[in-house]
């Protein structure tokens, strides 16, 4: 449930605060006031794409926050971003600024959009008042209906996924006979290139390249290291003679006073790290040879080496890997029909498994659409239609039609008058029977997926969002719509935006959308309105600006029976 939303800053909002409740939260206002300002902010809450002229003028960003209360899916995203809980509710900010540039932050933590489109289907669903019918077009129609039933096709995606890989695998293997040869050439040449340089492993390189600079200053090296072992034990007053007399003394004090033992163990210590630096420079030196042809022969190898890098990579490691890779496809395109033989084999079988799993999503599919579409109906005709409603599910096994969603085309058809032959959704020519259709069928979805939510023992975690659904409508039904809406709410949170007054009068919660100008600049603020204020508002959307006893009347009347 959507417990608060803040703007500030954005469009024509300074700073606005609504806090919402349980049921059916109803917004209404003078047209222009900035009602949909507020949807909008929602969505780009949820992940909608944002533009810098969303800030308001004169400041430098625009600031949107909600709060929801936390649901089980959420939490998952949440771990899945490392992102920590907050309690039992999920803190959404965002950031827009005229430079374009914008921040996220969820529960305090910074985050991505990427992070809110993810959050956005467990909390809530947005219906926009640009959204038609006409928009809905063979795959949202699909969507609406696994939606309704709950269905996921996420095994058959993994199988159709696994299908065209083998199938562009196939593909690849049976391309033209000259680019096969070219192939042939090119990676023949490539792995006898890598294979005649005979590497003996990824570091051989760096190997030579240490043994090129011994040999490249042979003459200095042995000179530093003779000099440093003669300094060290060779020289007629060295160190190690040195630090022997001193540890004689060292000794002799010993004997007559503890302290010293451990001062004679450091300089016996020092004496001995003396001598083994100097048999290792001693052994340095004796292995120094000026090779004139070895150095000649490191140099020519490490050039090769080079070449090497070059054309197949930044280190031997990736050159020998290069030769591996090479190989392995030469020798699958010179065996191409044993490879072909298996590849076909496995296709088989990948075919066979997404051919059973579409036929069952096929089947569930079916049934589902037949109780959607009494359900449907049903709905319509309640708002004052007198319609006939069917879902059809035309299956297309031909594998070109195959997708990671099925194979099915789900299309919705209505007749909206007596005696005439169902149509697709896409020709109702009425806005008023658009919006009905439109409502009556998101509310049997939802009821569908309540339903299957609630025989899970599963929370239903969306808030549903309505922006101006009655568009077109009056009279009878738009207090079908009402009731409509009134039903929905019982089962989960509904916030709408109405014209109305047959609509606003149903409200749980009823929040009025004011503009006014305040130090020469517009302004619009929201607030939630007590009994009282809102029979004058739901009189004033019935007489107009001037409140009339009998308007007033009409109102409480209205309200009283909404109950």
């Amino acid at each position: 449930m959507l417990l608060e939303l803040r703007a500030e800053n954005y469009a024509v909002i300074d700073h606005a605060v609504a806090g919402f409740g349980p049921g059916l939260n109803l917004l209404t206002g003078e047209t222009g006031a900035g009602k949909s300002i507020l949807i909008d902010a929602l969505a780009l809450l949820l992940g909608g794409k944002a533009s810098s002229d969303v800030v308001r003028f004169g400041a430098e960003r625009a600031v949107l926050g909600c709060v929801f209360e936390s649901t089980p899916g959420a939490e998952e995203v949440l771990e899945a971003n490392g992102i920590d809980p907050e309690g039992d509710e999920i803190l959404l900010r965002r950031e827009i600024a005229t430079s374009g540039k914008g921040r996220v932050f969820v529960n305090n933590q910074p985050a991505t959009v990427a992070v809110l489109r993810q959050l956005a289907p467990e909390l809530a669903l947005v219906h926009a008042q640009s959204e038609t019918l006409t928009a809905f077009d063979a795959a949202q129609q699909r969507l609406l209906l696994d939606r309704y039933a709950s269905i996921t096709t996420d095994d058959l995606a993994a199988a159709f996924h696994h299908y065209r890989g083998l199938a562009r695998h196939i593909d690849e293997l049976r391309s033209a006979e000259q680019d096969r040869l070219r192939l042939i050439d090119l990676w023949s040449f490539q792995a006898r290139e890598i294979d005649a340089a005979a590497i003996a492993d990824a570091e051989e390189d760096a190997r030579l390249d240490t043994e090129k600079r011994v040999l490249a200053n042979s003459e200095r090296l042995f000179t530093a290291a003779t000099a440093a072992q003669d300094l060290l034990y060779e020289a007629e007053v060295s160190a190690e003679t040195l630090l022997g007399s001193a540890l004689k003394h060292v000794e002799d004090l010993a004997r007559f006073d503890d302290q010293f033992l451990e001062t004679a163990q450091q300089l016996a210590a020092a004496k001995a790290s003396v001598e083994d630096a100097s048999t290792t420079l001693r052994d340095f030196a004796g292995h120094i040879t000026a090779s004139p042809e070895r150095l000649g022969e490191i140099e020519d190898r490490l050039a090769a080496l080079d070449r090497l890098k070059r054309k197949y990579g930044t280190t031997l490691a990736e050159v020998i890997a290069f030769g591996a890779d090479a190989a392995a496809k030469l020798s699958e395109l010179e065996n191409r029909d044993a490879r072909l033989a298996e590849l076909e084999k496995d296709l088989s079988i990948a075919a066979a498994k997404y051919t059973n799993l579409a036929r069952k999503l096929s089947a569930e599919r079916a049934a589902a659409a037949k109780k959607l579409a009494r359900l449907a109906e049903r709905q319509i005709n309640e708002l004052a239609m007198h319609s006939r409603f069917e879902v059809i599910i035309t299956p297309n096994e031909d594998p070109a039609a195959w997708t990671a969603f099925g194979w099915d085309k789900v299309e919705c058809r209505i007749a909206t008058n007596p005696g005439e032959p169902l149509k697709p959704l896409t020709e109702i020519a009425s806005g008023g029977e658009m919006s009905r259709v439109m409502l009556a069928l998101k509310v049997s979805v939802e009821e569908g997926a309540a339903a299957a939510a609630r025989r899970h023992r599963s929370a239903l975690p969306r808030t549903l969002v309505f922006d101006e659904i009655d568009i077109g409508i009056g009279g009878r039904a738009a207090e079908a719509v009402g009731q409509k809406l009134k039903t929905l709410s019982r089962s989960q949170q509904v916030i709408c935006i109405t014209h109305l007054p047959q609509i606003a009068a149903f409200a749980d919660q009823h929040f009025l959308i004011e503009k006014a100008e305040r130090s020469g600049r517009t302004q619009t603020g929201v607030r939630r309105m007590e009994p009282s204020e809102r029979v004058e508002e739901i009189a004033r959307m019935l007489s107009g600006a001037v409140l009339t006893e009998t308007s007033l009347r009409h109102a409480e009347q209205m309200i009283k029976q909404s109950l």
